[in-house]
């Protein structure tokens, strides 16, 4: 037990890579499923190991562990987690089952490699989450993108490739800025890539303005921020079910996670100084989210337009300065992979039904799928923040934060609330309930216990933190205390 404990995140990072190695010599499909499931298993069961073993208490970072790697280079090895970055891991490796399972029966080519790039994505983002080395975090960061364009271009719909290239253009160019930070910050903090030693040095203004530039539109290309969020409904639209889940779950908070690992303790100064830009950025993003969300026929297309939305939520609280803003943009982000990765399974749910996306081609299916009625209706007023529901709790700190710093970009995104109430309820009307707009409407079969599965932990999710949401803020209070600290001096 003393080798687990002492090194356990290194046991989460093995786990998806030894997974894939096995895979590699399995040939029968069924086979291959059922080990991709047991490994992503064993990632969560230890995932909650570490949450259980997590002391509240603590400011710093927690299972640190350090390697010399290239010494010449002072590169380490170097992982840990603290009360932030273990939320991440720990949604990292809900999700990854759930993958596996709502993809069981929907891939049926090239089932090897499929479910290889889900654990290979899960490792990478493991180690994205608890590295402490920025040499280490900038590899991995670069090995998301390559599993992710292959999941788009191989098993995605009719516009796979140009959704696929999008998506690479547009991570190249933030790998690019971000890497020139990376650079900057070595050159101006000792020649080092040690993120808690560059935590604590001190920046010049000048240097401090470059490098949060360089970093900041590295995190906003892959948030998505408004105006860099081009690429984000047009990759969601053609990816796999898996594929989405991946990428609006756990994919798109690297962004969030990079301005809270990064900009706002290493750079406060500048933090500071962009703020109001970032902030109505954000407001921006939140009505303009909601509105394109509210224009769309594809359910898909209408989900990624809800994500943009909500991740201006993040940004506005990550960049208020104060403990309730920066809760309630973890708790987002973490409440947000939740339910956005139900609402696509559950779309994923129809599409293999149906083979089509689109709002028109269905209705009045809680009288042949009341079961997916009512978990699709749970998971669709959750989005919009019904309180009760998990993502009210995230949404509801952000607005308090920001009430300290402008109350009127308080209430120009409770219109964003609004929005999202409209496009949602919209959508279930045409989906759910009325009469079903063709005859395959009518005949379609209720949620099997597999794909059930897939949505009713996301469900007892959604309420429980919804009701209960202490314990999601107790674990990352002190972490957060302590970045304030960092970002304002107070």
């Amino acid at each position: 037990m003393a080798i687990l404990m002492d090194h356990l995140i290194s046991w989460m990072i093995a786990v998806p890579f030894l997974g894939i190695v096995i895979l590699a010599f399995v040939r029968d499909e069924e086979s291959i499923r059922r080990i991709a499931f047991g490994f992503t298993m064993v990632e969560f069961f230890l995932s909650l190991i570490l949450w259980r073993s997590f002391d509240l208490t603590l400011q710093g970072m927690q299972f640190v562990e350090r390697v010399e790697w290239m010494p010449t280079f002072n590169i380490q090895y170097a992982v840990g987690v603290d009360g932030i970055s273990i939320l991440l891991v720990i949604l990292t490796a809900l999700l990854c089952p759930l993958c596996v399972l709502c993809s069981w029966a929907g891939i049926t080519t090239r089932v090897r490699a499929y479910f290889s790039l889900i654990l290979l994505v899960e490792g990478a983002m493991i180690v994205v989450f608890t590295a402490l080395d920025l040499f280490l975090f900038f590899m991995l960061w670069e090995l998301t993108m390559i599993p992710m364009y292959f999941m788009i271009i191989l098993w995605g719909g009719p516009n796979r490739i140009a959704a696929g290239l999008k998506f690479l253009l547009y991570s190249l160019t933030g790998s690019l800025l971000l890497l020139v930070g990376i650079l900057g910050i070595y050159i101006n903090g000792g020649h080092t890539y040690d993120l808690l030693v560059l935590t604590e040095q001190t920046y010049s203004s000048s240097a401090q303005f470059w490098l949060f530039l360089a970093f900041f539109m590295a995190f906003a290309i892959k948030m998505p921020m408004f105006p860099f969020h081009t690429w984000l409904p047009d990759a969601h639209s053609e990816a796999p079910t898996a594929g989405s889940v991946m990428l609006a779950g756990v994919l798109l908070k690297m962004g969030g996670y990079g301005f809270l690992r990064f900009c706002l303790p290493m750079f406060p100064e500048a933090s500071a100084n962009f703020a109001p830009y970032i902030l109505w950025l954000s407001v921006i993003a939140i009505i303009y989210g909601g509105y394109m969300a509210l224009a769309q026929s594809d359910l898909k297309k209408l989900i990624a337009y809800s994500s943009v939305s909500h991740m201006g939520f993040v940004t506005l609280g990550i960049f208020v300065f104060n403990s309730q803003g920066i809760q309630g943009a973890v708790l987002q982000m973490f409440n947000h992979g939740i339910t956005t990765a139900a609402l696509f399974i559950s779309v994923g749910h129809l599409y293999d039904r149906t083979h089509s996306r689109s709002i028109s081609h269905y209705g009045g299916l809680h009288k042949s799928m009341p079961r997916f009625a009512a978990l699709f209706f749970l998971f669709s007023v959750a989005s919009f923040g019904l309180p009760g529901t998990c993502n009210f709790i995230g949404e509801f700190l952000v607005l308090v934060g920001t009430s300290y710093i402008n109350f009127a970009m308080v209430l120009i995104s409770m219109g964003g609330i609004i929005l999202a109430a409209a496009y949602m309820l919209w959508m279930l009307q045409r989906v759910v309930l009325g009469d079903a707009k063709t005859e395959a409407a009518k005949m379609l079969p209720d949620l099997s216990e597999r794909e059930l599965a897939t949505l009713i932990p996301l469900a007892i999710l959604v309420l429980c933190i919804g009701l209960y949401p202490g314990p999601l803020i107790e674990l990352m209070d002190a972490s957060v205390i302590n970045l304030i600290q960092q970002t304002t001096g107070m």
